[in-house]
């Protein structure tokens, strides 16, 4: 009888494992400090669910500009003005079930740091 049991349980747990997805977590931001913290906690909280992780996958920043004149009618010296703003973008890859990357970026994080999350299969 326990036999039966145990061999029911056993068959029970293999057709209700969670499914472990490819999950890529996208994040850019304006600061490159505040990125980093963000990625590293990512990684932190997967580490302690022993969750296969690749990355932080750093990509080229864009950087965008904008030049333009300083005086807004025309006279005087031409004198232009440069601004850049600079955007940096990570890669983090985990293979997890989709709960368990649920709880991790349902953390707070930083306000300055846009996450995005989409399942690869």
């Amino acid at each position: 009888m326990a036999e039966a049991y145990v061999a029911k349980k056993a068959n029970f747990e293999e057709t209700h494992a969670p499914v472990e997805h490819k999950i890529r977590i996208t994040l850019h931001s304006r600061h490159v400090d505040r990125i980093e913290r963000v990625c590293a906690r990512i990684v932190q909280l997967a580490n302690d669910r022993r969750i296969k992780v690749a990355g932080p996958i750093r990509l080229p920043r864009k950087t965008l500009s904008i030049t333009t004149r300083k005086t807004p009618n025309g006279e005087g010296s031409k004198t232009w003005d440069r601004f850049q703003m600079r955007i940096y973008k990570r890669f983090i890859d985990l293979i997890a079930p989709s709960e368990t990357v649920k709880q991790i970026t349902s953390t707070t994080l930083d306000a300055n740091v846009e996450v995005e999350v989409t399942i690869q299969d």
